[in-house]
C-alpha cells in the first residue's frame, strides 16, 4: 500500500451523529464487543465535520461522504461494513412552500455541506443553480420553514419529518439517480488510512462488522445511543432511519456496491465534478 506505514494501535475513529451510524458503532461505543488489543478515541460530527476533518487529516478510520471519499482516493480505501447504500434512500429537494420549482440563479438553495453526496447530486441533477448556501443539516427545514431560503437539500431524519413543517417536495434525488442509473444509491462509508498496516485494517473491519451485527441482533438495546446523539428523539421514527439505511449492503458493500461507487465516480468525472485524474477508489479486502 502507499505512504509509509503506521504502527500504532491508537485508532482515531470519526463517525456521524445520524441515527444508521450510532446504531452500527453502538456496540463499539459501549465495549459490547472485542477491541482486539486496539483502542479508540471517537468522535461524533456531522457529517461535513467529519468531511472536513477527514480532508485535514484529523482521522484513522471514519465515515464520510462518498463525494468526500472519491476526493481522497489516494489516501483511503473504503472498508466493506458500515456504508449506507441503498434504494429508496436518497435526499430530497425541498421547497419552503408546495408547488415551488427552481426556475431562477436568484434562488437560494441551501446543502448540508460542500463533500456531501447530497451536495454532489444536486450539482448532477441541478447543474445550473448558483445561489447555494451550506449549513449543518439539521438547520435546513427550520429556514426553509422560516423562508430563509427556497429549496434545500434534506437527508438524515428530516425524511421522515419533511411534511409535517408545511414544506413541500421538489424531487427526491435518490429516486433519479436510481432511474437513470439502475444502482442503489452510495451516500457514505467508512474509510480508513491506506498507511495502517494490514492486520490492523483487518481488525478495525472485523470489529465493526460485530459492533453491527450485536445491534441488528439486538435492535432496541441501541436505542439509548441513538437518542443521545439524534436530532429526533421519536423513536419509531430513529427505528425507521436504521431500516431504511442499515441494510445488507452495510454488513459489506459486495459487487453491487462497488459497481455503484464506480458509477458515482464516472458521473461525476463526465459532468467536470471530480477531477479526471482521480484515481477509482479501493474496497479493503481482508486477509483469507
Amino acid at each position: 500500500m502507499p505512504g509509509k506505514q503506521k504502527h500504532r494501535n491508537v485508532i482515531r475513529l470519526g463517525i456521524s451523529t445520524c441515527p444508521n451510524d450510532t446504531f452500527a458503532f453502538h456496540a463499539l461505543l459501549n465495549r459490547l464487543v472485542d477491541w482486539q488489543d486496539l483502542e479508540f478515541q471517537v468522535d461524533l460530527l456531522d457529517i461535513q465535520q467529519l468531511n472536513q476533518r477527514l480532508f485535514e487529516g484529523s482521522f484513522d478510520v471514519a465515515k464520510t461522504s462518498f463525494h468526500a471519499a472519491l476526493s481522497l482516493s489516494d489516501r483511503f480505501c473504503v472498508l466493506p461494513s458500515g456504508s449506507a447504500l441503498g434504494f429508496g434512500v436518497g435526499p430530497l429537494l425541498l421547497a419552503k412552500q408546495p408547488g415551488l420549482q427552481p426556475t431562477e440563479d436568484s434562488q437560494l438553495t441551501l446543502c448540508p455541506g460542500k463533500h456531501t453526496t447530497a451536495k454532489l447530486l444536486f450539482d448532477l441533477f441541478y447543474p445550473n443553480s448558483t445561489q447555494i448556501e451550506h449549513c449543518v443539516f439539521s438547520d435546513i427545514m427550520p429556514k426553509l420553514k422560516a423562508g430563509e431560503a427556497d429549496f434545500g437539500v434534506c437527508i438524515h431524519e428530516g425524511r421522515f419529518t419533511w411534511q409535517d413543517e408545511g414544506l413541500g417536495l421538489v424531487e427526491d434525488l435518490g429516486t433519479r439517480w436510481e432511474e437513470l442509473t439502475k444502482c442503489p444509491l452510495p451516500l457514505g462509508g467508512l474509510v480508513a488510512d491506506q498507511t495502517l498496516p494490514p492486520d490492523v485494517l483487518d481488525r478495525v473491519q472485523a470489529i465493526i462488522q460485530q459492533s453491527l451485527e450485536y445491534s441488528l441482533a439486538n435492535r432496541k438495546s441501541a436505542l439509548p445511543t441513538m437518542r443521545q446523539y439524534a436530532q429526533e428523539f421519536n423513536d419509531h421514527v430513529l427505528m425507521q432511519h436504521v431500516e431504511l439505511y442499515v441494510n445488507e449492503w452495510t454488513l459489506d458493500l459486495g459487487d453491487a456496491g462497488r459497481g455503484a461507487l464506480s458509477k458515482l465516480s464516472q458521473l461525476a468525472q463526465e459532468r467536470g465534478l471530480l477531477a479526471s485524474s482521480n484515481q477509482p477508489i479501493s474496497v479493503w479486502r481482508s486477509a483469507p
